[in-house]
């Protein structure tokens, strides 16, 4: 098992392979901070890329094997192939060389207590309510986030090795590579089926992760989702439960949605009101976000007055029900779902405010999502007034001719007259254009590039 003491290592140089993700990106700045000398590589450049050039790492938009010359460190993220020539050429050298996932949970290791986000959905979103709760307090964190949070200027905040949060990812079972004091388990569902089985599968990787608990550490779980309950009773270690359907110990109750379709709610903790939460985001998912976050920070010191504060302030993070703008009276959304259960949460919390029509641009995301869960995908727009399904994101995966975004499109037809099939960014704006009025609202929708095509038409009003 890898390790590595970040204050006291003998590492000096490290190579990223991969820098720009969201992860290896604040792994790197991490280091930055720490005094190592920091490498690495990708396709291109990008916010977080740039932010590392300009605090001192050396990148290369391309991968090449001569770029891990005099490198102590290798450290490479799931995105890549085996036969990375800079992943092979670190092979040969015999370089240590540890993949992304290992290397954050030793790093979670460093810290007196840690907080690890996990779940199929929701977990930037947690992460970011989290970090407005405890950004401010003495402990002084260290977090690392799935976004672009605007009150951290990023996606990390280095703090002291008191507190670290971060975000558990499930994919390739990641999360079993994470020693966390706290984990926070939102939900569990069937999705990354590339490389999962079945939801058995699933299930099973994440009863693993809670495995990996002692005796002080503690799980809060929401006790509301099916698949999750069912890693209940929890025997290797402490754990406390939210919800708002089933009993748990701590629950949302009375929930309200104000002119803005804002949540406001009472909370209880173990059957006792304990405060009164309005929250300053969109939808009903966002409560149980807000009672994870509350519940992590409860069972790790941090006062229910205090987290009633940050929840108040926290105004969304990046890609997560972002607005962007207006054009011509129409509000103009992005939002990062992808998944069939995402997509249908995001548009009823959104519906909730629309005074018009809701218009809905969709980009899958890789082309095994796509087919296997193509029927849940296919009912989860029936909210939406206008439906607008566009290319398939490939993003890791090749395009075998099985699957087409026009599948998708057909499929909702079955049931739905408003769904159509637009493959040009700029058609699809296009077509807003031509029909979208004051009061309507504007959605893009996906984990890939679709978010382009709502700053496309914001440009357009903006050169009127």
């Amino acid at each position: 098992m890898f390790e590595i003491n970040i204050d006291k290592s003998d590492y000096k140089n490290i190579f990223f392979i991969g820098i720009g993700g969201i992860s290896m990106s604040a792994l790197a700045e991490l280091m930055l901070a720490k005094g190592y000398k920091v490498y690495g590589s990708d396709r291109s450049p990008s916010i977080n890329t740039d932010k590392l050039e300009k605090n001192g790492a050396k990148i290369y938009y391309e991968h090449k094997k001569e770029h891990i010359n005099g490198m102590d460190l290798v450290i490479f993220t799931d995105a890549i192939s085996f036969d990375n020539e800079e992943y092979v050429e670190a092979v040969k050298q015999k370089i240590d060389l540890v993949d992304r996932a290992s290397f954050l949970g030793a790093v979670m290791k460093n810290y007196d207590k840690s907080i690890a986000v996990s779940g199929t959905h929701g977990k930037t979103s947690t992460t970011s309510m989290l970090t407005e709760i405890i950004k401010d307090l003495d402990v002084n964190p260290t977090i690392m986030l799935g976004g672009q949070l605007k009150d951290i200027d990023g996606n990390i905040k280095i703090g002291d090795e008191k507190l670290f949060l971060t975000e558990a990812c499930e994919y390739k079972a990641n999360i079993l590579k994470y020693f966390p004091t706290t984990e926070i388990i939102l939900n569990i569902d069937e999705d990354h089926l590339d490389y999962f089985d079945n939801i058995d599968h699933i299930i099973r990787t994440f009863k693993g992760y809670v495995d990996n608990l002692r005796e002080s550490d503690y799980v809060v779980i929401n006790i509301d989702d099916e698949n999750a309950k069912t890693l209940l009773p929890i025997e290797n270690c402490k754990f406390f439960t939210f919800g708002i359907k089933n009993h748990a110990d701590l629950m949302a109750k009375n929930i309200e949605f104000n002119e803005e379709g804002f949540p406001t709610y009472d909370l209880y903790l173990r059957d006792e009101k304990v405060a009164h939460v309005e929250l300053s985001v969109l939808g009903r998912h966002n409560i149980l976000n807000s009672l994870a976050a509350i519940g992590a920070a409860y069972v790790n010191g941090i006062s229910i007055k205090d987290s009633i504060a940050g929840l108040k302030s926290y105004k969304g993070v990046e890609r997560r029900l972002e607005v962007k703008g207006f054009y011509k009276g129409a509000k103009v959304m992005d939002d990062y779902a992808h998944h069939p259960t995402e997509i249908k949460s995001s548009i009823h919390a959104i519906k909730n405010a629309c005074k018009g029509k809701l218009y809905t641009v969709f980009q899958p995301h890789t082309f095994t999502r796509t087919k296997l869960l193509l029927d849940a995908f296919a009912n989860s727009f029936d909210e939406s007034d206008v439906i607008i399904i566009t290319d398939i994101y490939a993003a890791r995966e090749k395009d075998y001719g099985d699957i087409h975004s026009k599948t998708l499109r057909n499929a909702i037809a079955d049931h739905r007259d408003n769904a159509f099939y637009i493959s040009g960014f700029e058609d699809i704006v296009k077509f807003v254009k031509e029909n979208i009025s004051k009061d309507d609202i504007f959605v893009t929708m996906g984990a890939g590039d679709v978010y382009k095509i709502g700053e496309m038409l914001l440009d357009e009003d903006d050169n009127k």
